[in-house]
């Protein structure tokens, strides 16, 4: 009996053991599938990172140039400086080394000797540094024959050689060489290329080993990109802009959009006041002092909002009342769709009332502009012919041509940020009243890129087409890698409707409201706006938004040109007497840039301008008859003989009847006269301030008619001493205060 239990109890022993064999081969089996399958892939990587160390290097960034391949964003050499820490063998070779870099990058010489002590052969010391730097470090490496131990490796530091400008468009990178707004933002995979590597092997103990086991993958530079910004059209641009702001004591900011009406082309698109993007981070005086008078749990978030309201590009991330430059939007809806034409006959009382219940509309000018036609409507810039148009054309079509001119879409620009419209409802349903209003521009909100690019199908023929920035990609020998063509997005308005359209907006810079910004020699057309910023207080209990949008020349529209200034505070503060005189000082500058020739009217070759003949050197009888032959006064200063020099100088372009001054020996000349106060005056009151303080003026901003026109600005301040003869440019404009 013993011996049968002591089988039984081996056997059960046997079986025991090899279930508990088969469940430890199957535990070990589970194990080995979860290492290896299930967590293969992460513990491979674990492995990995622990094995090598990995140390980025940026791509040099690609250039940003002008259309006209000039350098508006690069990329300058500067280097990081690196401690090799295995390569340190002694102390005292990490006591010199650590001793030169303190001297010559002010680094605490403890924090240098923490990083010699590391274990490892890639040790980042200092980013960035430039040439003279560098220079300093492989001199002190030199001196003291040191050929290890310290490194420097190439890197990029992104330079913009014109400061401000621009900026709004170009954008900054931040520290890693990302773009951070603008284009730098928009197309940061393209310009930024490919990051290379050191990496570096480490062993068991985590020491970086020696640079055998390092390897280098270069990085891959980024492609350029060529705008279509040109350069002296946007400085034109930004040069008027700041003198508008100056002007008009403008708080809020301003913008000139260009544009190529055939193609979308942006050639300017100025915001300003704007940021230096070589120190994106710095604000204005003014604003530091500010934020740093407020308490201290507040100034973080002010200074946050200040850099983002100077980095925020106005022109697409901002919208407003477009006011009554949308009237040529609404012109060109109406008589797309036959509802007027220009004979079309309108009464304007001073107000309407577009339906019972509701508070009348007024016009701006008092008791209305009584019988007119739909073309005399626009050239008055007419609130109740507007709102009556608005209602023959009925709240469905309105919305479906406001779709269709791009205003309930982004335009598609390739910047960051662009907003979004808002109308009155996101359906397109409208009432009466709110059909009223939007039919004179108000209470609805949209970009600026917006409109000028509805503008630009009005000129172009009818064609929405989509505004850019980018012209081409290249490589990094210059080559085209991707060009952007011009993008059709739909057609808005037939070729008749556009002509007709256009006709309308040249007769209104001619004679109507838009008079201000009359080119003299150029076929502009356009129209004005002053817009209500609803809800906030300043003149009169209101501000304003002024802008002016047309294009030239009307025969042949180029270019479209939106001017917008964001709440005026000077002397006026509509948008005929703010926008449109910018907007005429800018055109004349860019119209003969781009190749546009003059074509003067018989009226406009009765005022024109003359050179100044060449006089230096001859008798003063004969200097004399040439001055008066050219219909110019001459003066005659000294008693001399012969003319020693004279003043304007010879082919300076004066007025016809201006005066020449000769003088006839060599301390003639420094004779001087004070410029009087030639603002606030007409046309006739200031030619005859100028010609008792024997000066010239130069009339700008003036319609073809100078009858009404009142005076602004001048060029060279009251009280100037200047030499007699001297040119005072003068800027003038209708004082007919039309929105």
């Amino acid at each position: 009996m013993a011996k049968g239990t002591t089988v039984r109890m081996h056997r059960r022993s046997l079986i025991v053991l090899a279930l508990l064999s088969v469940v430890g081969f199957l535990m070990l089996v589970l194990r080995l599938v979860k290492l290896q399958i299930v967590q293969g892939e992460e513990l491979q990587k674990m492995a990995s990172e622990q094995q090598l160390a990995d140390t980025k290097i940026n791509a040099q960034r690609g250039t940003i140039f002008d259309r006209n391949m000039k350098p508006l964003a690069q990329s300058a050499t500067v280097w990081t400086v690196v401690l090799e820490p295995a390569y340190l063998k002694t102390e005292k070779t990490k006591e010199l080394v650590c001793n030169g870099l303190h001297e010559i990058l002010g680094i605490e010489k403890e924090k240098l000797m923490e990083l010699a002590s590391k274990r490892s052969c890639y040790v980042v010391v200092k980013k960035k540094i430039d040439s003279d730097t560098k220079d300093k470090i492989i001199s002190f490496m030199t001196a003291n024959k040191i050929s290890s131990g310290i490194r420097l490796i190439e890197d990029y530091k992104r330079y913009y050689p014109f400061g401000k400008f621009a900026s709004a468009v170009l954008g900054f990178t931040g520290a890693d060489s990302q773009g951070l707004s603008g284009i730098e933002a928009f197309y940061d995979k393209v310009l930024r290329g490919e990051e290379g590597h050191v990496v570096t092997a480490q062993n068991a103990i985590g020491t970086d080993m020696p640079f055998d086991y390092e390897q280098m993958i270069p990085a891959k530079n980024g492609k350029s990109l060529r705008l279509t910004i040109d350069e002296t059209i946007q400085r034109i641009a930004e040069k008027n802009l700041r003198e508008g702001i100056l002007n008009n004591k403008v708080m809020n900011r301003a913008v000139i959009i260009v544009m190529d009406v055939k193609t979308g082309e942006i050639l300017a698109m100025a915001v300003e006041d704007g940021f230096d993007p070589n120190e994106p981070f710095k604000l204005p005086d003014d604003e530091v002092k500010r934020i740093e008078e407020l308490p201290q749990e507040e100034r973080s978030k002010a200074k946050n909002e200040a850099l983002g309201k100077q980095w925020r590009n106005k022109a697409v991330s901002d919208v407003y009342y477009p006011g009554s430059v949308f009237k040529m939007v609404v012109a060109a809806t109406a008589i797309e769709l036959g509802l007027v034409d220009e004979n079309t006959p309108f009464h304007c009382s001073g107000a309407i009332k577009p339906c019972e219940g509701v508070r009348p509309i007024k016009c701006h000018k008092r008791g209305g502009h009584g019988a007119q036609n739909f073309v005399e409507a626009l050239c008055h810039s007419c609130n109740p012919a507007f709102i009556m148009t608005g209602q023959k054309i009925g709240t469905e079509k309105f919305f479906e041509y406001y779709k269709l001119f791009g205003f309930h879409e982004k335009s598609g620009i390739d910047l960051p940020g662009e907003a979004s419209d808002l109308f009155f409802n996101a359906d397109g349903s409208m009432s009466v009243t709110d059909l009223a209003v939007a039919s004179i521009g108000q209470n609805f909100g949209i970009t600026p890129i917006q409109m000028v690019t509805a503008a630009s199908a009005i000129a172009n023929g009818g064609v929405l087409v989509k505004p850019h920035l980018v012209k081409e990609q290249l490589d990094e020998n210059g080559n085209i890698f991707q060009a952007v063509e011009m993008t059709e997005r739909r057609r808005v308005i037939s070729e008749s409707t556009s002509k007709r359209v256009i006709d309308m907006l040249h007769r209104n810079a001619t004679t109507g409201s838009a008079r201000n910004a009359y080119v003299p020699g150029y076929r502009v057309a356009g129209k004005t706006g002053t817009s209500e910023k609803i809800g906030l207080s300043g003149p009169q209990g209101k501000d304003y938004i002024s802008s002016f949008c047309g294009f030239a020349p009307a025969d042949d529209p180029k270019i479209a040109m939106l001017v917008f200034f964001d709440t005026p505070k000077g002397e006026f503060y509509y948008g005929s007497a703010v926008a449109a005189p910018v907007f005429a000082k800018a055109m004349r500058e860019i119209l003969p840039y781009i190749g546009i020739e003059k074509k003067y009217t018989e009226e406009e070759m009765e005022k024109l301008e003359t050179s100044t003949p060449e006089l230096v050197g001859k008798k003063v009888y004969e200097a004399r008859d040439i001055v008066q032959n050219e219909s110019l006064t001459p003066i005659i200063v000294g008693d001399g003989d012969e003319v020693v020099s004279q003043l304007p100088q010879a082919s300076e372009r004066i007025p016809k009847g201006g005066t020449v001054v000769i003088y006839t020996n060599g301390d003639s000349d420094k004779t001087k006269t004070k410029v009087p106060k030639l603002v606030g005056m007409s046309v006739y009151g200031a030619n005859k301030a100028a010609a008792v303080a024997n000066i010239n003026i130069k009339i700008v901003g003036a319609g073809a008619a100078q009858e009404g026109l009142i005076s602004v600005s001048q060029d060279i301040p009251e009280g100037t001493e200047v030499p007699i003869g001297s040119v005072v440019t003068v800027n003038f404009v209708h004082d007919d205060q039309v929105r």
